[in-house]
């Protein structure tokens, strides 16, 4: 048995209705979050996969991702993945450019020269000459913006990178690599969901056109613990994992990742409701912040 993001098993849970999962996925996946002048889109909801490290798990959970309609594979260095992600986009039957598939380069791989050779690694691991969306992961270790930003540019100009992306950067972080970059910033990863709203970051992304491409969206699986979730789950028939994932595509310039293996919570992520006004204000006004993911080394720290 397979669980979502906990990485448990949670059979209580019931597979959300067919025909909820299509409708939403039609809304969904067209109404997609657009950066670079509408030219690099980027599909709503991705699929994470930190933590999916079993090579066949991986492999079945991707194929069978890109069989119910995700567009958007999310996998990284650090995840030890990258050829179980390789392999299950090889077998789906969805064509490669039909894939944005994102990668994220090691903190201890970020040094000029290897980020040059640890991004050629992964291309070999995932079995593909280009990555849609290539990220720093962590400016930590061995981050240093003169040095490894550089890098990103040569990737980008020879095609090996389609578009580049920062994670877990501060707005300060941001303005530095966008006046060192000449290629545009495309998103920054960061923990996001009710609980940890980043109104500071998400107005920087707005002004800036870069998309937050928020991780950790369900709370790492607790998003049942939230009462306010719970109370508006209750008017849509809906999950509060549903309603967390549907409040975060209803801000703009925001792609939730949500993580998943089996199928049923796979369906569960990906039929989120479109929430009304008064629904997304109410959980705005949460007033309780809770950080899930905080590294020593973290930028905020």
């Amino acid at each position: 048995m397979t669980g979502r993001e906990s990485g448990g098993c949670d059979g209580n849970n019931p597979s959300p209705p067919l025909e909820r999962a299509t409708a939403s996925a039609i809304r969904t996946f067209f109404a997609i979050a657009s950066v670079l002048d509408a030219m690099t889109e980027i599909p709503s909801p991705g699929l994470g996969t930190s933590g999916n490290k079993d090579p066949e798990q991986c492999a079945e959970t991707v194929r069978t991702a890109l069989s119910l309609g995700y567009r958007h594979i999310d996998t990284a260095q650090m995840y030890d993945n990258e050829s179980g992600v390789g392999d299950g986009i090889a077998a789906a039957d969805v064509p490669r450019e039909e894939v944005f598939l994102a990668t994220k380069v090691l903190p201890d791989n970020l040094a000029h020269d290897d980020v040059l050779e640890s991004t050629a690694e992964s291309l070999d691991r995932l079995g593909t000459d280009y990555i849609d969306l290539l990220y720093v992961h962590w400016p930590m270790k061995a981050y240093d913006a003169e040095d490894t930003l550089p890098a990103f540019d040569t990737l980008y100009d020879d095609g090996t990178a389609r578009n580049v992306a920062v994670s877990n950067f501060t707005p300060e972080l941001l303005d530095e690599a966008r006046d060192l970059l000449d290629a545009p910033v495309v998103a920054n990863q960061v923990e996001m969901h009710p609980l940890l709203q980043q109104d500071e970051l998400h107005e920087y992304a707005t002004e800036h056109d870069i998309t937050l491409v928020a991780y950790a969206p369900i709370l790492r699986g607790d998003a049942d613990d939230v009462p306010e979730l719970r109370d508006v789950a209750a008017k849509y028939d809906a999950t509060p994992t549903q309603i967390s994932i549907a409040w975060l595509q209803g801000l703009e310039n925001v792609v939730p990742i949500p993580k998943a293996t089996g199928e049923s919570h796979l369906r569960e992520n990906l039929s989120a409701p479109e929430l009304a006004d008064e629904d997304m204000e109410a959980i705005a006004a949460i007033d309780n912040e809770e950080r899930l993911i905080d590294p020593d080394g973290a930028a905020w720290n």
